[in-house]
């Protein structure tokens, strides 16, 4: 098994970190634009290696996309971060040409390749690898869902005081901030729904908390976040190369699922082997697929700048 992370930044190497130290793979690369980075940040996490008690090989690589060849995951975070004062356009023009130019590299060298995209805007960037590349649909994923997803468990044990790995709860629709939507309703704490524990007030701050989680964290710490995104890529990783069958919310294809067509956006899907197998119908109530049908119109319109690039 061979997983190449393309992007060594914060969130590609702590990514890389959970791969290696998880032995997903007996060949890891870490492969960036910026000189010695990728090599540096391999040497390192290879150094590890002896104290965490792994095998993995790491190599890393500065834009040599031959060392990818024969991977069988592929996960994307190369791309700029939004700047003060850059418009969301400047931001999809700048990534979409990295994404793309990502892709082309590396289904050249690894045909057989299930890509994962982290890079933003996700939903956006995940259509754009789906349509530029002509793979099946299962090969392309994009990751967003999950990391919500685990912000929104986060949010909910903070308020129940509990752990949150007795928490079932999953974000839907766009990775945004005003588009994904935390289905409270549905999460349950040891199979109890969470609202017999929650007021409405509570109910509404845990989502409203959850929706602006990723902005909390640049507020307070200056950039965006690596640790959870990292950890979330790994955990989708892990799924598809043990075949785990594992339910997360990702960003995939819709084709009539959900009451949307052409377009990419996070929903429950299974994920094994081949990528993700099979989009699970939560059966949305009306208020929930009003919300859904919102969020697609507004990745939609993210999508509509592609045409113009």
């Amino acid at each position: 098994m061979k997983i190449t992370v393309v992007g060594a930044g914060a969130v590609g190497a702590t990514c890389a970190d959970n791969i290696a130290r998880k032995e997903l793979c007996e060949e890891l690369v870490l492969l960036d634009i910026k000189e010695g980075t990728a090599e540096g940040k391999a040497q390192d996490m290879m150094q590890t290696a002896t104290l965490l008690g792994f095998d993995t090989r790491i190599v890393g690589s500065t834009n040599d996309y031959t060392k990818t060849a024969g991977s069988d995951v592929v996960v994307i975070t190369s791309g700029l971060p939004r700047k003060p004062g850059m418009t969301r356009e400047e931001l999809i023009g700048v990534n979409a040409g990295i994404v793309k130019g990502v892709c082309s590299n590396i289904l050249t060298h690894s045909p057989n390749a299930i890509i994962i995209v982290v890079s933003n805007p996700m939903d956006t960037m995940t259509y754009l690898a789906l349509q530029s590349t002509g793979l099946s649909k299962n090969r392309i994923i994009g990751m967003g869902g999950i990391l919500d997803s685990s912000r929104f468990k986060y949010q909910l044990s903070q308020q129940l005081n509990c752990s949150p790995a007795d928490l079932n709860a999953v974000v839907i629709g766009g990775h945004g901030d005003t588009t994904m939507i935390p289905l409270i309703r549905m999460s349950t704490w040891n199979s109890v729904p969470v609202t017999q524990f929650l007021n409405q007030e509570e109910q509404d701050k845990i989502v409203r908390d959850t929706m602006v989680g990723g902005a909390t964290l640049t507020a307070l710490i200056g950039t965006s976040a690596w640790y959870a995104p990292g950890a979330a890529a790994a955990a989708l990783v892990e799924s598809i190369v043990r075949d785990e069958k594992k339910l997360f919310t990702c960003c995939v294809s819709l084709q009539g699922e959900y009451k949307q067509n052409d377009i990419c956006m996070g929903v429950p899907v299974i994920i094994g082997k081949d990528g993700w197998e099979k989009i699970i119908d939560f059966q949305l109530n009306e208020t929930e697929q009003a919300a859904f049908d919102k969020s697609a119109d507004a990745v939609r319109s993210m999508n509509e700048v592609l045409k113009t690039l």
